[in-house]
């Protein structure tokens, strides 16, 4: 049994009300557009993103580590080449530190 109050009749006078809202037909296709323009939007930004990653590498951080383990090793082999052109004994009291100035003047700027 279906009482009549849970059972709800639709008369003519509520499909008129509903048919004079006004309304705007939102399709499928609407909102493929909608999302793909913010998934656009987003992607858009995600490759910026990349671009300025990339030119921060490219133009900073390459630069800056090749200039760095250049000297380093320009500083090393130039150490190798003299020690055997010119066999000469030095006497260091701390090689640590003797080695670390080294270190230090090769990372110097020009």
């Amino acid at each position: 049994m279906v009482s009549s109050h849970a059972a709800k009749s639709y008369s003519s006078e509520d499909d008129d009300d509903i048919a004079s809202l006004p309304s705007e037909s939102t399709s499928a296709s609407d909102l493929d557009s909608l999302a793909s323009s913010d998934y656009s939007d987003a992607e858009e930004e995600w490759q910026e993103s990349l671009e300025q990653l990339e030119l921060l590498l490219t133009m900073v951080l390459v630069p800056f580590v090749g200039k760095f383990l250049g000297r380093k090793c320009a500083y090393w082999s130039w150490t190798r080449f003299m020690e055997w052109k010119y066999p000469v004994e030095i006497k260091v009291r701390n090689k640590a530190l003797f080695r670390g100035a080294g270190a230090v003047e090769a990372a110097s700027p020009l």
